[in-house]
């Protein structure tokens, strides 16, 4: 490159210096903002410095002045705060749907949004008990094309498997293509889900975005916009235990008082709680009647008890009935 057009770019250089090297503990002096400039060619005066900074500085940049550590410039306002960028990290670490490669690539990029000597604090791990990474690389562009399609609004079509205990991939509907109108993507239960509606099964479906293969759009637009007029995913990830379907029911349950908090986690604060006495309170909750949401009420043993309606009484005895009869 031209030294007459490196001279030109010195301001990104200087901007790229104080925005790599600097933070309010490491500033950069005049002197050594000119030392890499000549690094890559560009000799110039202090003083062309102090002109170029105060350029940057009225552009809108926040390159503030201190005396500390030998005195000098540094970038003090960015687009990200280092406990920000520790809360993304974090998220990508711990998250089930994003692959180990792609979780290098994502923290690696996040690294950069700050200068070197906070680039070590994100290059951490997070290990969560029992966590396992998904294998699939495609589901990025699952999503990508799922997004793409709701923008579109057309219809998709697909491939959907299951696992067999050999570790092998069977396709679901004997491996005819799935066709289907995406209208929300959901993460719950640490996958992502895709929820559409199925013309042909005249309901609404959902998908785990990580089990759909040869996702591809066509050229049909979109149905079953009735269904999703006043959809609300985040109600409809509370109302879905392990996202498995089931009928809609209005659940009364009594709990211990020590479960107000968990109540809460799962079904949010706008939930009404009716003291019964000092030890117990009544709520009542919508949720589709599945063994997993039964299950989850399990784990609470006799602190959670199902007070109505009678039917989900009976399907709770019918789920404890065949679970003893198994291990008799």
């Amino acid at each position: 490159m031209a030294a007459k057009t490196e001279f030109k770019l010195k301001i990104l250089y200087i901007l790229k210096y104080l925005s790599e090297l600097s933070d309010e503990e490491h500033p950069l002096s005049t002197i050594a903002i000119t030392e890499k400039l000549k690094e890559v060619g560009i000799t110039v005066e202090r003083k062309t410095v102090y002109d170029d900074i105060a350029s940057l500085q009225s552009f809108g940049y926040s390159i503030n002045r201190t005396r500390k550590n030998g005195g000098g410039y540094y970038l003090a306002q960015r687009d990200f705060e280092l406990p920000e960028l520790k809360l993304l990290v974090d998220a990508v670490q711990a998250s089930k749907f994003i692959t180990k490669q792609k979780s290098a690539v994502l923290i690696k990029k996040l690294s950069s949004l700050v200068n070197c000597h906070d680039a070590d604090a994100l290059n951490r791990q997070v290990y969560v008990s029992s966590r396992i990474k998904t294998m699939n690389e495609s589901i990025y562009s699952n999503i990508d094309i799922i997004h793409t399609a709701i923008n579109s609004n057309v219809q998709i079509c697909f491939k959907y498997f299951d696992w067999t205990p050999q570790k092998k991939k069977v396709y679901r509907h004997k491996g005819r293509l799935y066709q289907v109108s995406p209208w929300s993507l959901c993460w719950e239960d640490e996958n992502y889900y895709m929820m559409a509606y199925d013309g042909e099964a005249g309901i609404v479906k959902h998908f785990r975005v990580d089990k759909m293969k040869t996702i591809g759009l066509t050229d049909l637009p979109r149905r079953g916009e009735e269904f999703f007029k006043n959809f609300d995913p985040a109600l409809y990830s509370r109302q879905t235990f392990g996202m498995f379907g089931g009928a809609l029911e209005s659940v009364t349950l009594r709990c211990d008082n020590s479960l107000a908090g968990v109540m809460i986690d799962r079904f949010g604060e706008d939930i009404s709680f009716f003291p019964e006495d000092e030890g117990t309170f009544l709520v009542s909750i919508s949720v589709r009647i599945s063994n997993t949401f039964l299950s989850w009420i399990l784990q609470f043993g006799d602190k959670v008890q199902i007070v109505s309606p009678g039917h989900v009484k009976e399907k709770m005895r019918e789920l404890l009935s065949s679970v003893e009869e198994y291990y008799k």
